[in-house]
């Protein structure tokens, strides 16, 4: 009995770094024969992907703003900044992200989003928002029902409400391009979703439509 404790035990222990680590990427586009990833999965490091001949899949890092193009047959190992990739063909370029993506509802980010609220509804100058879109139409990741509220701060006015359903893709995605909408460049936001709140200025140089997903990813979880 003893001995089989330990052994459970030991197993627990070199599970526990895998399910520990953090998403570093996300898979924007998917062609062909393509195992080990969909679209939109986040991916860890390690995270092994298989291109069949006429496949490609398009990478997005979070934290180095890298976006790969692999194509051809091959496989893909998942970095922390880049993908280790064997056999098939990559075109890489560094595309306008904000690494603050996963972490944009945590309870820091919250608190810094309650005061730009507050500065932007009074008369003292506006504190730096905690994210920044660099595509004017956000993608939004927004799971289930509910009621998806975006109101821009810096401007009175401008709101937008989406009633979500539930058939967003996979249930949690939700794409402004994909309805033809984009908010103001230059502009600051309010994103609501239940209790989760974001907010983020969207660039001056922002362009509307389906732009790179990871400059324009919002997280409302």
């Amino acid at each position: 009995m003893k001995r089989t404790i330990a052994v459970c035990l030991g197993l627990l222990a070199l599970a526990s770094p895998a399910a520990a680590q953090s998403p570093v990427a996300i898979v924007e586009e998917i062609q062909g024969k393509v195992t080990g990833a969909e679209f939109m999965d986040y991916v860890t490091p390690k995270s092994v992907i298989k291109i069949g001949d006429d496949g490609s899949v398009v990478i997005s890092y979070l934290n180095s703003c890298r976006r790969e193009t692999i194509s051809g047959a091959g496989t893909v190992i998942i970095g922390t900044d880049e993908s280790n990739v064997q056999l098939a063909e990559v075109k890489a370029e560094k595309t306008n992200c904000d690494s603050r993506q996963l972490n944009a509802t945590t309870r820091e980010t919250r608190e810094a989003a309650a005061a730009v609220v507050r500065s932007a509804n009074s008369a003292a100058p506006v504190a730096t928002p905690p994210l920044t879109l660099y595509g004017a139409s956000p993608f939004i990741e927004a799971k289930g029902r509910g009621k998806l509220i975006l109101e821009r701060l810096d401007v009175k006015g401008e709101r937008v409400q989406v009633d979500l359903e539930g058939r967003q893709f996979k249930g949690r995605f939700y794409d402004f391009a994909g309805t033809g909408r984009a908010l103001t460049p230059g502009g600051l936001y309010a994103a609501s979703f239940g209790p989760s709140k974001v907010v983020f200025r969207v660039d001056a140089q922002a362009k509307p439509g389906a732009t790179a997903i990871v400059g324009r990813l919002v997280r409302m979880e």
